[in-house]
C-alpha cells in the first residue's frame, strides 16, 4: 500500500527566491532531499483566484511570470513539469462529489507561486502538476471543505501543497534589505498562526482578521494566508506537525513552511 503523504504549506515569498543563491532556495533544496517524491503534486497557490474553483487540465503548462520590475534572468526561467489531465479530473470528481463545482482550465499555466518553490525542490521538473485556484469572495472556511475533499489524494501518492505566506504585508516590507527587523507585531501573527495549529483550532485560522488583533496588519488583503487552510483541511484531525522554516524576510514577510503528517 502507498505511504500516506504529508501535506505541505510552502513560502515562497520575493520571486528572487526562484534563483539559486538565496538561503530560502538553499532551505528548499534540503527539505525536498529529506522527503520522498511523490507521484503527482496538486499545488493551491496565492496567485491564482478567481470566481469559483478551476482546476488545470493542460498536459503541458506553460510557465507565468507573473511579477514585474524583476531581473532579466528571472524571465527567463522555465520551468516545464508536465500536468496531468488524470489528476485534474480526479481532483474535479472529488470536489464535485463534496458539492463543490470545479471547471477544467486547459489554457492556465504555473504561476510563481507554484513553480517559483517547486523549481528548488523538485528541479528536475519530472513530477507533473496540477494546480487548483482559491475562489474568490468565499468564506475561508470553505477552503476546509476543498481540502477536505481532496483528502484521499494523500493515499494516491498526490502531495497537496500550499503556497503563500503567515504573513505577507509588502507595504511596510524593505524590499531593500532581505534581512530586515522584523517588527513585534508580524512576529506576534506569525506566532499566533502557529499557536492555533500546535491546539488544531481551526475556527479562528478561518477568521484571522476578527480573531487576532495583528491579522488585518499581517495581511491586509488574505490570498497569501489562505492556501494554508486547504492544506490544514486535507491533513485530517490533530496531525503530527513539523515547521522546518520559521524565517521571516523584509521584515514583514514570513517565510514560516508547515509539514503536516
Amino acid at each position: 500500500m502507498a505511504a500516506r503523504f504529508p501535506v505541505v504549506f510552502t513560502a515562497h515569498g520575493n520571486p528572487m527566491n526562484a534563483l539559486p543563491g538565496t538561503p530560502f532556495a538553499g532551505f528548499l533544496r534540503a527539505w525536498s532531499a529529506s522527503r520522498p517524491t511523490p507521484r503527482s503534486i496538486l499545488c493551491v497557490s496565492a496567485h491564482w483566484e478567481r470566481r469559483g474553483l478551476a482546476v488545470t487540465s493542460t498536459e503541458s503548462p506553460r510557465t507565468v511570470h507573473d511579477f514585474w520590475g524583476f531581473p532579466e534572468e528571472l524571465y527567463r526561467l522555465d520551468y516545464r513539469a508536465p500536468g496531468s489531465p488524470a489528476l485534474a479530473a480526479r481532483v474535479r470528481n472529488l470536489l464535485s462529489a463534496a458539492g463543490l463545482g470545479a471547471d477544467a482550465d486547459p489554457e492556465r499555466g504555473l504561476d510563481h507561486g507554484a513553480w517559483a518553490p517547486l523549481r528548488h525542490l523538485y528541479p528536475g521538473a519530472e513530477v507533473p502538476v496540477v494546480q487548483v485556484s482559491l475562489p474568490v469572495g468565499e468564506p475561508l472556511s470553505l477552503l476546509l471543505e476543498v481540502g477536505r475533499a481532496l483528502a484521499p489524494l494523500r493515499e494516491e501518492e498526490v502531495l497537496i501543497l500550499g503556497s503563500g505566506n503567515l504573513v505577507h504585508n509588502l507595504r511596510t516590507a524593505d524590499l531593500e534589505r532581505r534581512e530586515a527587523p522584523v517588527p513585534a507585531w508580524a512576529r506576534s501573527f506569525d506566532q499566533w498562526v502557529r499557536d492555533r495549529l500546535e491546539t488544531w483550532d481551526l475556527a479562528p485560522l478561518c477568521d484571522p482578521w476578527e480573531a487576532s488583533p495583528d491579522g488585518s496588519r499581517a495581511h491586509p488583503t488574505l490570498e497569501h494566508y489562505a492556501p494554508l487552510l486547504v492544506v490544514c483541511g486535507a491533513s485530517g484531525a490533530c496531525p503530527s506537525l513539523r515547521f522546518p522554516n520559521e524565517t521571516f524576510e523584509h521584515g514583514t514577510v514570513s517565510m514560516r513552511c508547515v509539514q503536516m503528517e
